[in-house]
């Protein structure tokens, strides 16, 4: 009788918001021709190159081993299951539901959080809207598992879409909660088989019959998952109105009809309130007519002729809090940066605020280096495009695509971009003071056209270089002082 309550609950709610979906489309209707006339690439994201969000949630809280600790607990034998029950107690018990009260969020400041990012460079931000977790970080009114009826009692989203337009950046929100679909519902033989974030288990809460709870864990009825999806979509637009929508892997577990309605009803609030909005999508889940791909911890090998999202964490593993995560360095992710937009890319990274909603130190101290960075040679990085090439250099990746193995840059990588008729030499190390450094891509052999260089100084400081170039390059001398520890740039003004 519960599970009948519940599909009716979920109905009668997600029937009104998929009808509203189709009579507010004035311009774009739900289907895959129409919805392909809109600019999918909006100029302030080919602008805009670095972005930043967070990981935060429920999810936050057991501050163990990675962001998939909600499922793993769930699975007998796995190091965080045991964690969990040492800690916390059997499952039977204890469910991840129960984490929710310890979510306070109390040190939580979107002004402050907002602050950093502009401080860190970022042109736009935002947060995880919602995780495979199944939890909204926001004052949902059809999810009951949200920020502002349980756990903090705050708008979260709200919060920080306010603090973060007011800065003038640029809003984002992360939607992961497609994985949350249990597939195998009623079948523990094949619960490991199933692609959802909770595993169905009988003596566990993933298995619960429960109105409210159920809905958590996602074992409720596939149409009346369907059509809470769409209608958390159409909350997050109407009250929160994001410049970007990115969307986690497993759309697939989504009818194509739902994803159009999403599509025309964001393409159509961006109509009305005179804006241009992104959507993107992983592994070809939708298409790329509509949105732009996003490749997970990975880039493209090449320049491509269409715009793409790397989505990047500061962790060296975990995109959640976790008390022992170890943090990348600001010289890797400038790097990173470098080499993503000379592609065609845009970086948006991830940090790992605690459960209480404060960013610790380390990872504050990484962002400010960044912005530091950007503030001085953010001349490369903003607004710009590629050029004939995006570098040179023995670094190498073999292929392009998601969770690309770890590249060592040096002095001797080099990655371009341009705007007007400068080109940008991003050196990705010191080279030395008063060395020599050869830019091949200028050489005859690599270019139809060679560009004639007018001038060539050091972007963050002004400083002119001395330069010659022959069919071999272009030679550029470095000063006489070290410039950076990290990536510099060579600003070579063409004729």
């Amino acid at each position: 009788m519960k599970k009948i309550a519940l599909l009716a609950f979920l109905c009668t709610i997600s029937a009104c918001t998929s009808k509203k979906a189709i009579l507010q489309v004035k311009n774009y209707e739900p289907t895959w021709e129409s919805l392909a006339q809109y600019d999918q690439t909006a100029k302030w994201f080919k602008d805009a190159k670095f972005g930043i969000y967070a990981h935060w949630g429920v999810l936050s809280v057991p501050a163990y081993a990675n962001d998939w600790y909600p499922r793993n607990m769930h699975i007998e034998g796995t190091d965080e299951n045991k964690h969990q029950i040492e800690t916390y107690g059997p499952l039977s018990k204890f469910g991840y539901h129960d984490f929710v009260p310890m979510f306070k969020a109390q040190q939580f400041n979107a002004d402050e959080w907002a602050g950093l990012m502009v401080q860190a460079g970022a042109k736009f931000g935002g947060i995880v809207a919602e995780h495979h977790d199944g939890w909204s970080n926001w004052a949902s009114k059809l999810n009951p598992w949200n920020s502002m009826d349980k756990g903090p009692h705050r708008d979260l989203v709200g919060e920080l879409a306010t603090a973060i337009k007011g800065h003038g950046l640029k809003f984002v929100t992360s939607f992961h909660k497609d994985r949350n679909l249990q597939l195998f519902q009623n079948e523990s033989e094949n619960w490991l088989d199933d692609t959802s974030y909770f595993p169905y288990n009988p003596d566990m809460a993933t298995s619960s019959t429960d109105p409210e709870i159920s809905i958590m864990y996602g074992n409720i009825v596939k149409e009346g998952f369907y059509r809470l999806w769409l209608g958390e979509l159409e909350e997050l637009i109407d009250n929160y109105s994001p410049d970007l929508i990115y969307f986690d892997s497993k759309m697939t577990k989504i009818p194509e009809t739902y994803k159009q309605q999403f599509l025309a009803y964001y393409f159509n609030h961006s109509v009305a309130k005179k804006k241009q909005v992104v959507v993107t999508h992983k592994e070809g889940e939708l298409p790329k007519t509509v949105s732009l791909e996003d490749l997970e911890k990975g880039r493209m090998n090449r320049i491509t002729p269409e715009f793409w999202l790397t989505d990047e964490t500061v962790s060296e593993g975990s995109w959640s809090y976790t008390d022992t995560m170890g943090l990348k360095t600001a010289d890797e992710i400038i790097d990173l940066l470098a080499d993503i937009i000379s592609k065609n890319g845009t970086l948006m990274l991830n940090i790992s605020p605690k459960a209480d909603g404060s960013i610790p130190q380390n990872q504050k101290d990484i962002l400010l280096t960044i912005g530091h960075w950007l503030k001085q040679n953010g001349e490369a990085v903003y607004a710009t495009r590629t050029w004939e090439t995006f570098g040179e250099g023995p670094a190498r990746q073999d292929k392009g695509g998601m969770f690309v193995d770890k590249v060592n840059y040096t002095s001797k990588d080099i990655r371009y971009t341009r705007k007007g008729n400068n080109i940008y030499a991003i050196v990705l190390g010191w080279p030395g003071d008063n060395k020599k450094v050869l830019l091949q891509a200028f050489s005859g052999k690599m270019l139809d056209v060679v560009p004639e260089i007018k001038s060539v100084t050091i972007l963050s400081t002004g400083q002119k270089c001395s330069f010659n170039q022959d069919d071999t390059g272009l030679y550029i001398i470095t000063p006489k002082n070290k410039v950076d520890d990290k990536a510099f740039v060579f600003k070579i003004e063409t004729r």
